[in-house]
């Protein structure tokens, strides 16, 4: 009897355009000066993630 083999998760292509992720949390930067510090963290995060999930795909283009 034949043991099934673990595969690793279907995921469907990504039909969004991470520019756009990038742009949209680019734009999260717009009037840091009104945000509290404490905001701060989270909206670097946020580009740094969107740029990290858009450089990734960058070997599929």
């Amino acid at each position: 009897m034949d043991r099934p083999v673990p595969r690793p998760p279907q995921t469907a292509p990504q039909d969004t355009d991470p520019l756009a992720g990038v742009a949209d949390a680019v734009r999260g930067l717009d009037a840091l000066d009104d945000v509290p510090v404490a905001e701060h963290v989270e909206r670097f995060d946020a580009v740094h993630t969107e740029l990290t999930v858009a450089l990734s795909g960058i070997d599929k283009v």
